[in-house]
């Protein structure tokens, strides 16, 4: 009963809590979080110092009682107590202007598709705690699916390839139903470490994680781009253990980055190949859609169109697309009814 009264004054929530960053969308507000999924812990009193964007600016610079930590690998969480209080900062900092004291949202949440049920019960726990008074879990590909405006409850085929930090997850999808499917754990957080091991084995320069993930989103490229891309990089040189300042270009990372989309590649074949043939030319004609950050991979979608026959489009907002999907189902009960996995709660009372 006092939850529900504290309910009236909270804000519905959808939530995107990715490997790499975790998405807040606030029914008829919209987004208004879009922070790194990192959490600074000061290990001498157990204290949170920051969370976001704050502790990413912090990776690689801390002394030895600061440590960063990433509470979510591969989608689900690693580390259970640093979620549930960086999901209570989110909560609170949505509801920091509204007069609830204490906020008590009805939260939709993503989840990968290949999540053990004790690893939904632990994101549906971490949301609690940290004061969400109803937790819904949805499949990432369905949430994605809705967010890139794509027809979930008719029956067609759809196909959704959602790259996010963690996890790509490839899903055929029909009549509000994931068909066919495969989850990855090759994704954007794995091509960073490509690129490490690349520079490290052919340069013998060392760099850091934030080095690397700029150098992909710069001039990472899964086809030969039109004109060339080249910029500088900065590392350790592994010999002299100074500083060491190179150029790279786009040939290079690519080499980096091409057993990961060749991973990729094979498994939207994998796919395909057990799709029913009554879905697969719905997905023929429709195309596939890309969504997550991996989306943003410079020829990516060309490559895949190219191997495969079937058009291939991005997303508006690719990186928004789960998140955008959560809020959507905020505004339609029924289809939220129908799609959300069973509460962990409810199988207990069983």
């Amino acid at each position: 009963m006092f939850n529900k009264l504290l309910g009236r004054f909270s804000k519905d929530l959808g939530i995107d809590l990715g490997t790499s960053h975790t998405l807040v969308y606030v029914r008829e507000n919209g987004i208004v979080i879009h922070e790194p999924s990192v959490v600074a812990l000061n290990t001498r009193n157990d204290q949170i110092l920051a969370v976001g964007t704050e502790a990413k600016d912090m990776l690689g610079k801390t002394p030895p009682h600061i440590q960063i930590i990433k509470p979510l690998t591969k989608g689900v969480i690693a580390d259970f107590e640093v979620t549930e209080k960086m999901l209570k900062y989110f909560i609170d900092k949505v509801h920091a202007e509204s007069f609830t004291i204490v906020p008590r949202p009805r939260v939709v949440m993503g989840v990968p598709l290949e999540t053990t049920e004790v690893e939904r019960k632990a994101i549906e726990d971490a949301a609690l705690s940290a004061g969400a008074r109803e937790v819904f879990l949805v499949e990432n590909p369905m949430l994605a699916a809705l967010g890139s405006r794509l027809p979930l409850s008719e029956s067609v085929g759809m196909m959704v390839v959602d790259i996010g930090g963690g996890t790509t997850e490839i899903a055929v999808m029909s009549l509000a139903g994931v068909v066919a499917w495969k989850s990855l754990d090759i994704a954007g957080d794995e091509m960073n470490k490509n690129i490490i091991q690349y520079t490290r084995d052919t340069f013998n320069l060392l760099l850091g994680e934030r080095v690397a993930e700029r150098l992909k989103i710069r001039i990472g490229t899964a086809m030969e781009p039109e004109a060339p891309l080249e910029i500088e990089m900065r590392g350790r040189d592994l010999l002299s253990g100074l500083p060491k300042e190179l150029m790279v270009n786009d040939t290079q990372i690519r080499e980096a980055l091409q057993r990961s989309v060749a991973i990729i590649l094979e498994n939207v074949k994998a796919v395909l190949e057990v799709t029913p043939p009554e879905l697969v030319a719905d997905i023929y004609e429709r195309g596939i859609v890309l969504t997550g950050g991996g989306a943003l991979l410079r020829g990516l979608d060309t490559l895949i169109a190219r191997e495969t026959s079937i058009p291939v489009r991005v997303a508006d907002d690719p990186i928004t697309a789960v998140v955008r999907g959560a809020g959507a189902l905020l505004e339609n009960e029924s289809l939220l009814k129908d799609i959300a996995l069973p509460s962990s709660r409810q199988s207990d009372l069983l």
